[in-house]
């Protein structure tokens, strides 16, 4: 079941759920609007190792915004810490930002029950886009769980700002093939 836009206010109140900072006025009929903080980080590499660190650039969004170019992927991240250990947070692009032309978490939108931290946003525009810092830019909506909860305790706990990928550090060893 996903929780109604009065639930969302009632689990923040109550404590079920995290949105720090929380402004009641960004609260839809079933989702919560999020913004996108200053830093905006792309990979430095032509190719990008799945089985490697990268090196990436950090980028601050100015007063005057950022222009997103197509065929760069940028990471940003929320403004807003986002987690619940009672619900399944999936979090998608808003549909004025898609009508942009503009790809958000288009991927990976589901959070995992324990996880409290800002989110990495994976933004991929169709053309060249101005963006702000502070810009509404997605929606995370809130399902109840059932079953035995296993609580997140992975790599990204925590997050502040964009993470790059931590593929690498679980990614399962290249076979060697003979020939």
């Amino acid at each position: 079941m996903i929780l109604t836009g009065p639930e969302i206010n009632t689990a923040v109140a109550d404590g079920r759920l995290r949105i720090t900072p929380f402004t009641p006025d960004q609260t839809n009929p079933n989702s919560y609007n999020v913004r996108l903080g200053p830093t905006l980080l792309t990979y430095t590499s032509k190719v990008i190792d799945a089985h490697r660190p990268n090196l990436t650039r950090s980028v601050l969004i100015g007063k005057d915004g950022h222009v997103l170019q197509p065929g760069e992927l940028y990471l940003g991240h929320t403004v807003e810490e986002v987690g619940s250990d009672v619900f399944v947070p999936l979090l998608f692009g808003r549909s004025s930002v898609g009508r942009l032309g503009l790809f958000v978490e288009i991927t990976a939108p589901i959070g995992d029950l324990g996880f409290h931290g800002q989110w990495t946003l994976m933004l991929s525009p169709v053309r060249p886009l101005r963006v702000y810092a502070g810009m509404k830019i997605g929606q995370v909506m809130f399902f109840a769980s059932t079953g035995d909860v296993d609580l997140y305790r992975g790599k990204y706990q925590g997050a502040a700002g964009p993470q790059p990928s931590g593929y690498w550090r679980d990614a399962a060893p290249i076979p060697v093939v003979a020939s």
